[in-house]
Parts: structure tokens; sequence; C-alpha cells
């Protein structure tokens, strides 16, 4: 249930509906309930995905993958393999995929406005031929997100065409906005770190911990 903070809110899909209306027949009959050809050639060409996962207690969570194109590994129509690669450990996603398994994939391809969508359950893996599958840089990842896919299909351009994302002239100027460790500063506020200080740590983590 949302915030109090709003009032005005709707609660069943008829109310829904009567705002939103109904999906024509070509947007139902695009779902389909294995990865065709187009779908696994998107995939071949993405460098970046976005992860969507629940917990058991029903909390979201959205997180970011990225690699050299065609990092996820197709393995036949239905599965799919996602390296996991260093991160900050705090493992939001596998934890998530521990409780629930459910999980939704948003795939970009970079200058394309059309992006792929996929819906299914999830596990963690450690089979070693499929981590051999995915080595990157001559580092073979210590697990993998398996993924057995129920529906998927590709989503329009108009949230790309709206926010212009593409567009270079469009992209506001780099000080606009703050760097990750003027943030982390001003959050965490630790002693006896400086935010240059910071800076060289995060410059040195991209530097050697990607992989």
């Amino acid at each position: 249930m949302a915030s109090s903070r709003f009032t005005d809110v709707i609660t069943s899909e008829e109310a829904l509906r009567e705002i939103m209306g109904l999906p024509s027949e070509m947007v139902l009959r695009k779902q389909l309930s294995a990865l065709d050809p187009h779908a696994q050639q998107f995939i071949s060409r993405s460098p970046f995905l976005l992860i969507g996962t629940t917990s058991g207690a029903g909390g979201g969570d959205v997180s970011p993958r990225g690699d050299a194109p065609g990092f996820v590994a197709v393995l036949d129509d239905k599965t799919l393999v996602i390296p996991e690669r260093p991160g900050n450990r705090r493992v939001d996603s596998l934890r998530n995929i521990l409780e629930t398994g459910g999980v939704g994939l948003l795939f970009l391809v970079p200058g394309v406005e059309e992006t792929l969508r996929i819906n299914g359950r999830a596990c963690l893996i450690k089979d070693g031929d499929l981590l051999d599958r995915t080595v990157a840089q001559g580092k073979r990842p210590l697990m993998a997100i398996g993924v057995e896919v129920q529906e998927c299909f590709f989503h329009c351009a108009k949230a790309f065409k709206r926010s212009k994302l593409w567009q270079p002239d469009s992209w506001p100027e780099r000080g606009a906005i703050a760097s990750l460790a003027q943030i982390l500063s001003d959050q965490i506020k630790p002693a006896d770190q400086t935010v240059e200080d910071l800076e060289k740590m995060i410059a040195e983590s991209y530097a050697k911990r990607l992989y």
C-alpha cells in the first residue's frame, strides 16, 4: 500500500482499466514464451541490462549489469546466464532471488530506442562449464544468475523519445550533478577521509576491481 501522503489511490484493476484502457491485439500477441531469433540477436548486441527482483517481504530492487556486448550467455530459447562481476557486496538482487526467484530484465542497446523485456524465474549457479562461457578480461566470475524465460517482448521507444536519452545535446553538464565522492562525503561524513581521498578510492576500484 502506498504512503498515506497520497489520497486518491487506484485500488483495483477495474478502476485502472477505466483510466488506461485495454492493450491492443498486437500488444498482446507480441508477448512470447521463449526467445525468438530477434530477441537472441538483441541480447547478443546488448552491453547493459537492468534486473528487477523482489524480496520475500515484498521489497523491490532494481540493479544494473553491464559488460561487453553479448556478456549474457543465451543457452537456448528459454535459458540465460548472467555473470556476476565484482560489485559492492550488498547482493540485494542475489538475496531476493534466493527468497523468491522472480526476475524482470530490461535489455538496452546504445542508440536503439526500443528495449527487450524478459520476465522469468532465476537461480544462483556455480556450474563450472557455464562460468567458463562468461569469462571476461581473463577473469571467471565466482557465480552467475541462471534465468528461465517465461515471457519476453520488445518495448516501444516512447519513453526513450520523450527522455531523449540517446541524444547528447539533451544531456546535462557533468558538473550539474555531484560526483559520487562528494555524495558519499555528504551522506556518510567519514571523519578520516576527504572528498579527494574518496575520489582516489573510487578511481582505484574502477581501475583494478571491475573483474
